[in-house]
């Protein structure tokens, strides 16, 4: 959405800023009448929230797999819904929190399905968990084989909103240069979420670090970055279907 962010409260004269605190409520006195200070509205998509799985982490060894998959996907659920990419105005890196995020809701789903979870695949649940808050992702060599799946539609959704939001972004700041890269995100998305996710994990990883180098290119204005995404989408327009 397009906000004001700095805030004035019409009641007690306090000043805040919309993009610190994700409210329009006055955190002095809690009133909601308001004034925005800016000339103009800026488009704000970010949350302030942070990912919190500490009922879950602290429960651990009384939960079964199961059980602990189902409380990370309600936990991990509100925050990807209210994550954004776009914080007063400034473009903001797809971050590892974020996908880790993502992918929970996958793996939980994938661990609710199945009869029971091996080792590999319950140490897994547990490094997502363990790397959630502090934004740290298994590396794709490590995703067990039953959670492929999921890895590859976590990435495909993660690449969908945040191609997204570049492009709303791009709408105040044009950069014509990206629009056949972000083409190409697109199509290869979409071949994703068509195969229900199953791919190759360094393939999802390929198109992820396209995608991230998008936004790196437009936040930092690292042309080589730009390259780098062009060349990644060429190794996966060369990969057998």
């Amino acid at each position: 959405m397009e906000i004001r962010g700095r805030r004035e409260c019409q009641d007690c004269g306090t000043r805040w800023s919309y993009y610190e605190t994700g409210s329009v409520a006055c955190p002095e006195c809690g009133s909601v009448h308001s004034t925005g200070l800016d000339d103009e509205r800026t488009l704000h998509t970010a949350s302030p929230g942070e990912l919190d799985l500490t009922p879950g982490g602290t429960a651990v060894d009384d939960l079964t797999p199961r059980e602990l998959a189902r409380e990370a996907k309600d936990e991990a659920r509100p925050f990807v819904r209210r994550h954004g990419f776009v914080r007063g105005g400034a473009l903001q890196p797809l971050d590892d929190t974020y996908l880790t995020a993502v992918e929970l809701t996958y793996v939980a789903d994938a661990a609710d399905r199945a009869l029971e979870l091996d080792d590999r695949e319950h140490a897994y649940l547990l490094e997502l968990l363990g790397g959630a808050d502090e934004g740290e992702r298994p590396p794709p060599a490590e995703v067990p084989p039953p959670f492929h799946a999921a890895r590859g539609l976590a990435v495909a959704d993660a690449v969908e909103a945040y191609r997204r939001e570049v492009r709303k972004w791009l709408e105040a700041n044009p950069h014509p240069e990206v629009r056949d890269v972000l083409a190409r995100v697109h199509d290869h998305e979409r071949r994703v979420q068509a195969l229900d996710g199953d791919i190759d994990p360094d393939s999802a990883e390929r198109l992820l670090s396209a995608v991230r180098e998008v936004g790196t290119y437009l936040i930092d204005g690292d042309d080589g970055a730009l390259e780098s995404a062009r060349a990644r989408l060429d190794r996966l327009d060369d990969a057998p279907a």
